[in-house]
């Protein structure tokens, strides 16, 4: 994931023909819907217990990018760089730490400015809450899920194929544009103003560096304290109805 050799060119300068296309869009879309949705439909219907599901929600969304991702990719059996599969300097990844940490700063100010705009405060979320619940090993699993498996199935599919396809449009149609999208398909609830400062922030990052890694940094970084809040608040809201 890094060398010490000098940073590979952003994407916006890579060969238009080298990049994939909307077909790797639409693919690596329908792909997530039928399994990330499709996925979770079968998995609520099997009754496992809120601890099990959680856990396996928790998952999905990683599991469903990266099977996205794949097909997106084997569409055309484009390489691993053309998707921006590749290694970048450690200066990137440093660059992914900080940018991820001033994302997560950021992305809770919006949250709340959301709230306080709409009155909404559920989120969706809480299902991973359920599955951080079950101990510390489900505390754990759960967090290493959100942390690392999730960003990156979704970094590879909506920046390594659609930020990455959309750049040919140029910059504001790839940053922006693919912020959108990756932002609706979390649904509009209050993980959206979430969505569009990690989209906009990995997007950005993908952008200059070329590579789906410094936005995965960031990505990480942001949701690493998540399952931990969304437990402790579960925990104290638990606490205070008995």
């Amino acid at each position: 994931m890094t060398d010490t050799g000098q940073d590979h060119p952003p994407a916006a300068r890579a060969r238009p023909a080298a990049r994939p296309g909307w077909p790797e869009i639409i693919v690596g879309l329908i792909g997530m819907a039928v399994f990330g949705y499709g996925g979770g439909i079968v998995i609520h219907r099997l009754d496992l217990g809120p601890v099990t599901e959680g856990l396996i929600f928790t998952a999905l969304t990683g599991i469903a990018g990266l099977a996205a991702f794949a097909a997106a990719a084997l569409l055309r059996l484009r390489s691993w760089s053309a998707l921006g599969v590749r290694r970048v300097s450690r200066r990137w990844l440093f660059v992914g730490i900080l940018a991820g940490l001033a994302a997560f700063a950021i992305k809770g100010l919006t949250v709340l400015a959301f709230t306080a705009l709409t009155g909404v405060t559920g989120t969706p979320q809480d299902i991973y809450a359920a599955g951080g619940s079950g101990g510390p090993l489900s505390l754990v699993l759960a967090t290493l899920f959100l942390t690392v498996l999730s960003p990156l199935g979704e970094e590879f599919l909506f920046r390594g194929v659609v930020t990455n396809a959309l750049l040919k449009h140029g910059r504001l149609a790839g940053v922006l544009g693919s912020t959108v999208i990756f932002a609706l398909m979390h649904g509009i609830n209050v993980v959206l103003p979430a969505a569009l400062v990690a989209g906009l922030t990995t997007a950005e990052l993908f952008r200059r560096s070329g590579s789906v890694w410094p936005g995965f940094v960031a990505h990480a970084v942001m949701n690493l304290p998540t399952i931990p809040v969304l437990a402790l608040a579960k925990a104290a809201q638990s606490a205070s109805a008995t």
